[in-house]
């Protein structure tokens, strides 16, 4: 039988990343919403032509068409929370390092113009939604998209993501957006992992994080 898709452990306990995103918050981000997207998910696809199909695949098929938008939502939510989770880290934030760094200071004219454009799309994401840095065509960019979109339904190779979806910030910053996305962008971003997806953005092949292999 085709492997049913699961929820893959998180990168860290429950409290690590408090008090910038509380256990509580983990607990209903995570243990309820992306697991719903995976239950989900698997019972859209059963019986189906995406069944035992590999996420990214899933993902590009159903990108843009209406009739199966609810398995282009479910799927699109799973893969971006997967990377979301890797995104995040303890004692993360600051400045990045290395080629990325460079590259990000040569695209933006230093890092606090970057940050401030990250920061500014991510506020200004209207409803629910993603902030992303990506490699696309080459050059580095800051993106948005609403919903469950995301850049690999655009073959648009993803380093980093923001999430605000309200289940993502709520419970401990109710509608100070603003104040969630700043204190992720200052100490939650994993740039370790941003670094690695930038070293392999001339890989052929798909983009799914470890976690998910």
């Amino acid at each position: 039988m085709p492997q049913s898709f699961t929820l893959p452990p998180l990168p860290y306990a429950d409290d690590a990343l408090a008090p910038v995103i509380s256990a509580k918050t983990i607990g209903f981000h995570y243990g309820k919403h992306h697991k719903t997207y995976v239950e989900t998910l698997n019972k859209l696809v059963a019986g189906t032509e995406f069944e035992g199909q590999p996420l990214e695949d899933i993902i590009r098929s159903t990108a843009g068409k209406n009739e199966q938008v609810q398995i282009f939502n479910n799927a699109a939510q799973h893969w971006n929370h997967i990377f979301y989770w890797q995104c995040l880290r303890a004692k993360g934030g600051g400045k990045p390092k290395g080629e990325l760094a460079h590259l990000i200071e040569q695209t933006y004219g230093g890092y606090a113009k970057f940050k401030a454009e990250l920061a500014d799309t991510a506020i200004k994401q209207f409803g629910s939604g993603w902030a992303w840095l990506v490699m696309d065509k080459g050059s580095l960019k800051v993106i948005k998209t609403g919903n469950a979109d995301n850049p690999i339904a655009r073959n648009i190779r993803p380093l980093l993501t923001i999430d605000v979806w309200e289940h993502a910030y709520y419970l401990d910053y109710q509608n100070r957006r603003n104040d969630h996305v700043d204190a992720v962008i200052d100490k939650l971003l994993n740039w370790e992992f941003a670094a690695e997806n930038f070293s392999n953005a001339g890989v052929s092949g798909g983009f799914m994080p470890a976690m998910a292999r």
